[in-house]
């Protein structure tokens, strides 16, 4: 279906509906929806999808996607303003550097398969994020043992391990070692 040209033009026309309407998404996205929009409706009108295109209107589809954008940003700033917001490690932390540092030989070391990085940073800054909440968790009080939790102390052992971690912070140190381990990352 995605190599057909009522497709690729249903797919411009509902990516330009919505740049009109001040709405960015990512085209793959635009594109799973017209797919399965269009499945839908050949499925319920019982005709092949070639015949379904005649009920395909790209402005329809960007005003229902511009709504659940537009219902998503409200969510979000009612979130922020009952303080829902995900609190964010201080800029400095040296386990976020450490987490950054480690992406370039993570590269590496899967061949350049990016899933696999993103899955590793995404863990690993789940669980440090999590560490870093232990202090203020109630549900976590008993679940740590008798030797308990030192966040503070956690974070010192990172920085006496690695004094000069936080150079990670620093884009162009981050980019040139990016561009040391061979890879690169750019937009086709």
């Amino acid at each position: 279906m995605r190599n057909t040209k009522a497709f690729k033009e249903a797919a411009a026309e509902t990516l330009a509906a919505l740049a009109r309407r001040g709405v960015t998404v990512r085209p793959g996205t635009v594109e799973d929806i017209i797919e399965e929009r269009m499945r839908g409706v050949a499925q319920m009108m019982g005709v092949q999808v070639r015949s379904a295109w005649r009920y395909f209107n790209a402005d329809t589809l960007a005003d229902a996607i511009a709504k659940q954008y537009q219902e998503l940003v409200e969510s979000a700033k009612e979130d922020e303003a009952e303080g829902a917001q995900a609190p964010m490690p201080p800029l400095d932390n040296p386990e976020l550097a450490l987490i950054l540092a480690g992406v370039p030989d993570s590269l590496v070391e899967s061949g350049g398969d990016l899933y696999s990085v993103i899955l590793n940073v995404a863990v690993n800054a789940w669980m440090a994020g999590h560490i870093h909440g232990e202090d203020g968790c109630a549900g976590c009080e008993g679940a740590r043992g008798d030797a308990g939790h030192d966040w503070e102390a956690r974070m010192a052992s990172i920085t006496t391990l690695k004094p000069d971690i936080t150079k990670w912070f620093d884009r162009a140190v981050w980019t040139a070692a990016l561009h040391d381990s061979g890879f690169s990352v750019e937009r086709r």
